[in-house]
């Protein structure tokens, strides 16, 4: 594991980055959006290539996920961390009633451990389901 530290002198570590991931996948499973919240700066970047959608900003992205239709569950297969760069790729199991559907995930976290960006990317392309614009822009 590689240490580094910010400018307040704070050390870094692949198991803080891994910590804050790990953090973001509980409170989203649980639904706890007071506490996913927490874990997102102020100005979070979410970018959805395949469907070419971004959300600006920490609220947005709160209530994009507040919003999201259906049941579904998501399991943690693996992380890996890079603490000097407060990187981390994740791969993860959604779980949508039957049907598992696999995912990559790239974080960016700030200098105070917060996750900063995140791109997601889904087995295929695809069209923005309607009802999201109000949060989303295209690009």
């Amino acid at each position: 594991m590689t240490e580094t530290g910010d400018s307040d002198g704070a050390a870094w570590g692949a198991a803080e980055v891994r910590d804050a991931v790990e953090a973001y996948w509980a409170a989203a499973d649980a639904r706890d959006w007071s506490a996913f919240a927490t874990t997102l700066a102020d100005e979070f970047v979410y970018d959805l290539p395949q469907s070419r959608e971004r959300i600006l900003g920490k609220e947005r992205y709160v209530q994009f996920n507040r919003e999201y239709p259906g049941e579904w569950q998501v399991r943690i297969e693996r992380i890996v961390a890079d603490g000097e760069a407060r990187q981390a790729a994740v791969r993860t199991l959604v779980t949508v009633g039957p049907e598992e559907i696999p995912a990559v995930h790239f974080f960016t976290l700030d200098t105070e451990g917060r996750i900063a960006e995140v791109t997601d990317f889904w087995p295929e392309p695809y069209e923005p389901p309607a009802g999201r614009e109000h949060l989303t822009e295209r690009y």
